[in-house]
């Protein structure tokens, strides 16, 4: 797949980035298990596929089974293999609010042990909604460990992944961050997340795009999944969903194709996240992006 530019940070990646948090058996969130023979064999596939961009973090799973079942698959491979980017994210301590600087130094500490690696190429503040802001920027806070970790080479590249806009513009504003994840606020159902892209377009900051698929009524459909960011749906949304559905019906195409190259055909979109959770899920997906869908489709789409 042909890679694009992560930013400023000098990474090229692929449009699709692969996401693990399905592979720390996060059943909790998706409904289903995932073994570890699963998620290894999964792993394997991913490191000898297309994709060269890989996203996990330190909470996904049960005791951040996530990164501890891709570092053994990258045990297996004999280290990351080059030209393969990854990225994870620190989280506070499990159970507790904790997102202090201490916090954070020990949060990348568990992730490069459970890695098996000496230091990390991206690093992701998770969910700084759970703080506010004034506690991120704080003297001995998060964004302070994060940027001395940088300083210090454990770290080569940091960013922030969140849900609310307001919130990521003003940490974008703040000049440390060099990517950020926004999930849920680009797809055919919820553009919100515009401004944000278009700050980080401004100033050089790469944009990913996580959960193009809405938590999957952007697969299974409003009416099979009336979900929408892993909670009920409003009527709005499914009634915008419905208008998709029946486009994409017209014109042959599935529903999840659109979803994707929603996202994918976006310039601005340094990488998509699509979470996998079984080995076949890497062909479907690439079934998926190669899809043929005519301008004329997207034209409609868009009035």
């Amino acid at each position: 797949m042909q890679q694009r530019p992560l930013g400023k940070t000098g990474l090229h990646v692929t449009p699709i980035c692969v996401g693990t948090s399905a592979l720390g058996s996060f059943s909790a969130q998706y409904g289903y298990e995932v073994g570890a023979d699963q998620a290894l064999a999964t792993l394997r596939k991913v490191l000898k596929s297309p994709f060269n961009f890989i996203d996990t973090s330190n909470e996904y799973g049960s005791g951040g089974d996530s990164e501890r079942r891709f570092g053994a698959a990258l045990k297996e491979a004999g280290g990351l293999p080059p030209g393969v980017v990854l990225a994870t994210k620190v989280d506070p301590r499990p159970g507790s609010s904790d997102f202090s600087g201490a916090r954070v130094r020990a949060s990348v500490e568990e992730s490069l042990e459970r890695l098996g690696l000496n230091r990390l190429q991206l690093v992701y503040l998770h969910d700084p909604e759970k703080i506010t802001f004034e506690e991120g920027v704080a003297k001995g806070g998060p964004v302070e460990a994060l940027v001395a970790l940088q300083r210090e080479g454990v770290i080569e590249h940091v960013g922030v992944a969140g849900g609310p806009i307001d919130l990521m513009l003003r940490y974008v504003e703040t000049g440390v961050f060099e990517a950020v994840i926004s999930h849920n606020r680009y797809t055919p159902l919820d553009a919100s997340a515009e401004p944000l892209i278009a700050e980080t377009q401004r100033r050089g900051v790469a944009f990913v795009n996580a959960a193009p698929f809405g938590g999957g009524s952007l697969v299974r459909g409003p009416d099979r999944d009336p979900k929408y960011c892993y909670a009920p749906a409003s009527e709005a949304i499914l009634a915008r969903a419905r208008e998709i559905e029946a486009l994409c019906r017209r014109y042959g195409t599935p529903l999840a194709v659109a979803a994707l190259q929603f996202s994918m055909r976006d310039a601005r979109v340094a990488s998509t996240i699509v979470g996998l959770s079984a080995p076949e899920r890497i062909e479907q997906t690439l079934g998926l992006a190669q899809a043929n869908i005519p301008e004329s489709f997207w034209e409609e789409l868009r009035a």
